[in-house]
């Protein structure tokens, strides 16, 4: 098991160093990372709606909705 974590130390050190001595990089996955993150928002304004707000209109309403659908399947 100690050979397991050590390499597994190792692997994780090999990308941390590389990470900090990045120049470059970090410029593209910082671009990357906010990229990512424009989708993820543009995809769930447009794709998923909040359906349990449009139609239900309080908490008990949705809840018992939600149990609903979970006990059918």
């Amino acid at each position: 098991m100690e050979g397991i974590a050590c390499k597994a130390r190792k692997v994780v050190d090999f990308y941390v160093d590389g990470f900090k001595n990045m120049t470059v990089g970090r410029k593209l996955w910082a671009i990357i990372l906010i990229k990512v993150a424009l989708l993820f928002l543009v995809f769930k304004l447009f794709f998923f709606p909040d359906l349990l707000q449009e139609n239900y209109d309080n908490d008990d309403d949705r809840a018992r909705a939600v149990a609903t659908e979970l006990t059918s399947r």
